[in-house]
């Protein structure tokens, strides 16, 4: 008999729909390890691949694998496996999943970030003290703290080098060169602090969490706090507590600008070192690298980060946090299309861990839900100190438009807010200047060649932009049209609005925060900090101010125009509405004194409007969930959006006509709409149009999404399809 083969089942980094088997030559048996990345032949190409599984079969007809390019596995068996069920779930190649999980440098086929090193000085056991008197001090500094790297001496000492290297040469130090982990945040100040006393409602919250973790086995909740509840300190204290039990906990936050102030909060909880870990794509490579071969390594308890944090791999998941879960930036908006929520469910059902989804106006799917009893339900309705919530005015911008931006009775607030000491925000959810110019002569719009949207005009920089493909042009001087002058900027954005309140309130300090504002690595912490060190007065921003921050000194909040994404094409609008005015109005007043919310509208008898000026989130929610009940929507439905894209239009056209042809032959149970143009209809320079499969199970639409493969062979080579499972918008 011959013995039997040794077969690697791979997942190729292509876009390949299955795993790929490969033979195992001799000379690798010893080395290959599931987890691992590969260099495997695919066709003509040498590939990387990730090693899932290894078992003994025939190797007729396989190709060898060439070689293993990691000394350890990089993927856990548990991470595989989520890995695995999500490429089912979103329809994406497992390839190309894992290979979006993996931090860059990890992802091609070798090292691609250097790993650093540096020297770090032990001082050896004698009793007898060296000459020199410089280096009798480094020498007890040494003595006094443990071992030390040389980065560290530098902070301590001026020109360290010569007293180590006589010290090292007269037998009183040990110097070796060990692996220096690149940490964005270990220059940072670290203040510690202690737990706070729980309310009454954290305390209850806290004992069910405690017994969750306690339990074992998989527990979601869903802690509903209302903005300024202490939400934060139910993280913290939950985490601790899983740690007391010897497991290990991970944090998600929506946005990468809100990892900062989160991460000082834990550090001064937690201390530094290396038991907390960040993961977000604002670091550098080899931050990400490090932060993960640390993670893998078991030398960290607690990975905070946004979206692609869920994929850490991290082992013994105690608990898992999702602040903000409501946010739409938890799904990825393109190629694996996952939703880092749904994942944190799914990673905390595979692994038995709590999970724990924290908000102040939570996703109406969570909600419904808790009140199903498919997951727990944790109250936090009162503000922590008996602060009460603001107070929220609707000005009905119909009786009165302003002349600028902002309404009288906005500007009289600032005034006031202003002479009191006080700070404001101001949020107006577009940025640039303005979002397009016209020729008040003949009406011509200057337009993206790429995309089907005008351009938003940048005035500091005097550039007409496009915020979808960053296309650039100069403003004209003269009309493409009529050869006119009068070309005029139209509305308002964030960059307007920082220039009115120059001329309205010019001794105020004005600054801004958008996403113009804070590209610069560094740039948004450093506005969070400006504004608690009082250096702000008002605070401009887009969305981006709306999401966790915490200002004691602001008292005013004004919404500049609540109407933008209420009317958005999306039956989420009145969600996304009601959702942000909430979380804008929630940062007025979190200090000792109260706050004040004025929100400029339209449409002021908008009920998401008024549950939001009431902070009433359950009417808000009853009143929503009717109207999706009625329509099908999600959580009484589920939804795929099929996105058809190529360079030539009609060709597109053509192709979704017939896909929707052919599917609509097996639709069943399901319903089919469209296909019709994408709102955004040209993007990047291709055309797009949308297909929409809407049913009452996920199991009819699952079979039906079976049916998809050959269809996709069908489609012209020019024409992409882009499968998005639950999509949170339609654009």
């Amino acid at each position: 008999m011959t013995e039997s083969a040794l077969i690697a089942t791979v997942a190729v980094a292509a876009p390949l729909a299955k795993p790929y088997s490969y033979l195992v030559p001799a000379e690798l048996r010893d080395q290959a390890r599931v987890g691992m990345r590969l260099e495997v032949p695919l066709g003509r190409r040498q590939v990387v691949g990730y090693l899932l599984a290894l078992g003994s079969g025939d190797a007729a007809g396989l190709k060898a694998i060439r070689r293993v390019l990691d000394p350890a596995p990089l993927l856990t068996p548990q991470l595989i496996r989520l890995l695995l069920r999500a490429a089912d779930y979103y329809r994406h190649p497992p390839g190309e999943v894992i290979r979006c999980a993996l931090p860059a440098g990890l992802s091609g086929k070798g090292n691609e970030v250097s790993i650093l090193h540096e020297a770090v000085y032990t001082a050896l056991p004698r009793d007898d003290q060296p000459a020199g008197s410089r280096q009798r001090e480094v020498l007890a500094q040494i003595r006094a703290a443990g071992p030390l790297s040389l980065s560290t001496l530098r902070t301590l000492f001026a020109a360290p080098h010569a007293p180590l290297k006589r010290l090292v040469e007269l037998g009183f130090l040990a110097v070796e060169e060990v692996e220096r982990h690149r940490d964005p945040f270990l220059d940072l100040p670290l203040v510690p602090d202690r737990p706070a006393v729980p309310t009454a409602e954290q305390a209850a919250g806290l004992e069910q969490i405690a017994a969750a973790i306690a339990a074992g086995g998989f527990r979601p909740l869903l802690l509903h706090g209302v903005t300024g509840s202490g939400k934060t300190e139910v993280y913290l204290q939950a985490i601790a507590g899983a740690l007391a039990a010897g497991r290990r906990a991970l944090v998600l936050v929506p946005e990468i600008a809100l990892t900062p102030q989160l991460v000082a909060r834990f550090r001064a909880r937690f201390g530094a070192g290396k038991t907390i870990a960040v993961l977000h794509s604002g670091l550098s490579d080899g931050e990400r690298y490090d932060a993960w071969r640390a993670i893998a390594a078991g030398e960290i308890a607690i990975v905070i980060g946004a979206r692609s944090a869920i994929f850490a791999p991290l082992a013994e998941l105690g608990i898992l946090v999702v602040d903000e879960e409501h946010e739409a930036s938890y799904k990825q908006a393109e190629g694996f299309r996952y939703h880092a929520r749904d994942l944190a469910l799914l990673r905390g059902q595979m692994e038995g861990a709590t999970v724990l989804l924290g908000s102040a106006t939570p996703a109406l799917t969570s909600f419904q839900r808790a009140r199903e009893g498919q997951i727990g339900y944790l109250s936090l309705g009162n503000r922590v100190g008996g602060r009460p919530m603001p107070a929220v005015e609707l000005l009905d911008l119909r009786q009165a438009a302003p002349a600028g931006v902002l309404a009288p009775p906005l500007v009289k607030a600032l005034t006031e807010t202003l002479e009191r000491g006080e700070q404001a925000l101001l949020l107006l959810n577009r940025r640039g200047f303005s979002p397009f110019l016209l020729c008040a002569d003949c009406g011509t719009t200057f337009r993206c060649p790429n995309c089907e949207i005008t351009l938003t005009y940048h005035q500091g920089e005097r550039r007409l932009r496009c915020h979808y493909c960053d296309y650039v042009e100069r403003p004209a001087e003269l009309c493409p049209g009529c050869n006119g002058i009068n070309i005029l900027p139209q509305g308002a954005g964030t960059e307007r609005l920082e220039e009115e309140l120059a001329v309205l309130l010019p001794g105020a300090r004005v600054a801004r925060m958008d996403r113009d504002t804070t590209t610069r690595k560094g740039a948004h912490r450093a506005l969070v900090e400006e504004m608690l060190a009082r250096k702000i007065d008002i605070l401009v921003g887009t969305q981006m101010v709306a999401k966790g921050h915490d200002f004691p000194g602001v008292t005013l909040v004004g919404v500049a125009s609540a109407d933008a994404t209420l009317n958005f094409p999306d039956f989420r609008s009145a969600e996304r509405t009601f959702t942000l005015l909430a979380q804008v109005a929630g940062r007025a007043g979190r200090g000792d004194r109260p706050g004040q919310v004025l929100i400029q509208t339209y449409s002021p008898e908008h009920y998401a409007l008024q549950c939001a000026a009431q902070h009433d989130y359950l009417a808000f929610a009853e009143q929503e969930l009717a109207f999706r009940r009625e329509l099908g929507y999600p959580p009484y439905g589920y939804l795929v959006n099929l996105v058809f894209s190529g360079n030539n239009g009609e060709q597109v056209e053509a192709a979704a006509d017939r896909f929707a042809a052919g599917i609509s032959r097996h639709a069943g149970a399901v319903e089919v709409l469209g296909p019709a143009p994408c709102p955004l209809a040209r993007l990047r320079g291709r055309h797009r149009r949308q297909l929409l499969l809407k049913s009452a199970t996920r199991p009819a639409l699952r079979h039906l999404l079976d049916r998809l493969p050959p269809l996709q062979k069908s489609l012209p080579a020019a024409v992409s399809l882009a499968i998005d499972v639950d999509p949170v918008d339609m654009l």
